[in-house]
């Protein structure tokens, strides 16, 4: 295995399966491909090769499972002399949703391992699940490999017990691991650390606020590269309003809606989880046509993009007061990385934070880390890509190449 340099992350979904091979030499990207709607008639793979013309293709047809869904990928991967077999491949490296408190870190799967994140299934009844399906598939495949699990909620466990515990019954708590644990973690910790090389600062000296603004979406505060708080709880439904998840509610609204409009936990779970935030407000999660309504005066659009911006003002606030001092304010995923009036209205007023944009920066669109604040501001403001299959990839080469 000494020559052993490329690393394959899979991002298993309850019906989908990302996937990206690297060439951790000079950590660059071979091929990445996604298969979705596993299990249904109209299943499609579309698979990107990185070297040579690099046109994607793509296969349709139904797709049974997550293990024909691997084997269809391999395949695509070794049409182009990229295959599973290869001496060159070193471990594969799998997304896993909810660690819990046990894995702070990234972590070799093992029997026990695998039951370790079985057990976590309770509170990541939508995540872990998926994410067990994809590891035993490719341990069949390769059973001979390493493969390791990279845990999402790995980078919040640096958080203090006062930031991770809610308050309630500390006994009810703790027997059925009731916490904040947080979400995106991986994004986190990449975004932060490239947030501290952008300012040219060691990551130890910097204190960052997060912004994770994608359809999902979290804040946190990072401070000296650990993280002492974040938005989202014991599962990704709390904190910032989302394309479709409401954020923070009221726990009362559960109990109000069950006893006056007769709705069943199920029915309650699918509507904060899958008809609120964004979608429940005004009928789109998009970003881009939510903008696209409020220029042309569209009052259900502009209150869903009012609400929206100011859950993030007050995550702003909070984290300022969290941290004592801030560096630097980041952006990231696909709206934190695209949208110029998000930014803008985000830090809007809060000047006597020492927080601004630069309106001809922010209206720059590239690909790469940048500044968009004014050069005399006293808090950065940063727009970073996050980087996740990478920094999966890094992590995961680092454990099983030492």
């Amino acid at each position: 295995m000494a020559d052993a340099h490329r690393v394959l992350v899979l991002n298993s979904g309850s019906s989908s399966l990302k996937y990206q091979l690297l060439d951790m030499r000079d950590r660059t990207r071979l091929a990445t491909g996604l298969v979705e709607r596993i299990g249904e008639p109209a299943s499609r793979l579309v698979h990107t090769p990185l070297a040579g013309d690099g046109d994607p293709r793509e296969r349709a047809g139904r797709i049974a499972d997550h293990e024909q869904a691997l084997k269809a990928a391999a395949e695509e991967l070794a049409a182009d002399g990229l295959g599973l077999d290869s001496p060159e491949l070193a471990a594969i490296g799998h997304r896993v949703v909810h660690g819990g408190l046990k894995f702070s870190e990234p972590t070799v799967i093992t029997d026990e391992v695998l039951k370790e994140i079985e057990r976590l299934v309770p509170v990541a009844p939508l995540h872990n699940p998926a994410n067990i399906t994809g590891i035993r598939t490719a341990q069949a495949l390769r059973p001979d490999l390493p493969q390791v699990a990279v845990f999402d909620t790995a980078f919040h466990t640096t958080m203090p017990e006062h930031a991770a515990r809610y308050a309630i019954d500390v006994e009810t708590a703790d027997a059925h691991r009731i916490r904040r644990y947080g979400f995106h973690g991986t994004s986190h910790a990449y975004v932060s650390r490239r947030t501290a090389q952008l300012l040219g600062r060691p990551v130890e000296e910097v204190n960052v606020i997060v912004l994770h603004l994608g359809n999902g979406a979290s804040a946190s505060a990072v401070a000296g590269g650990r993280c002492v708080d974040t938005s989202m709880g014991l599962t990704p439904l709390e904190g910032l309003v989302m394309g479709t998840r409401s954020g923070d509610i009221d726990p009362a609204v559960t109990f109000h809606l069950e006893r006056v409009a007769g709705m069943s936990t199920d029915e309650i779970d699918v509507l904060l989880n899958k008809r609120s935030g964004l979608v429940g407000l005004c009928g789109d999660n998009d970003m881009r046509e939510i903008r696209r309504r409020v220029d042309e005066g569209d009052e259900r659009a502009a209150l869903a993009f009012d609400i929206y911006i100011h859950r993030l003002k007050k995550y702003i606030g909070a984290y300022s007061a969290v941290l004592g001092r801030v560096d630097a304010v980041v952006f990231t995923a696909g709206v934190g990385e695209n949208s110029a009036p998000v930014r803008e209205a985000a830090l809007a007023g809060l000047e006597w934070f020492g927080m601004a944009v630069d309106a001809d920066r922010n209206a720059v669109r590239s690909g790469e880390p940048r500044l968009i604040s004014p050069d005399d501001a006293r808090v950065a403001v940063a727009v970073v890509p996050t980087d996740e299959e990478l920094e999966i990839a890094g992590q995961t080469f680092a454990l099983v190449h030492n």
